[in-house]
């Protein structure tokens, strides 16, 4: 489950997308997407149908949200992206 500001900064930067790329991709203005990485490492406050859309929209491109103790992301390997597909 997405849960801070700075796990979207890092999914994004891991996929390489802009934030007006994902804000469009999402359906949502630009200005949702900075606000949600604004919270850092605190908690996304926010439609949490907006917030859901958006990691979808990440899980979509090879990304797992972690949140053992500690939240974080990382890349899934090839080999189980494509099997999702």
């Amino acid at each position: 489950m997405l849960t801070t500001g700075n796990q979207l900064k890092a999914a994004r930067a891991l996929v390489s997308i802009e934030q007006k790329d994902l804000a469009e991709l999402v359906g949502v203005n630009v200005n949702t997407i900075r606000s949600m990485e604004a919270a850092g490492a605190g908690p996304i406050a926010g439609r949490s149908q907006n917030v859901q859309a958006v990691q979808r929209a990440l899980e979509g491109r090879g990304i797992e949200f972690l949140n053992h103790g500690r939240p974080g992301v990382q890349l899934q390997a090839p080999s189980q992206r494509d099997r999702q597909e």
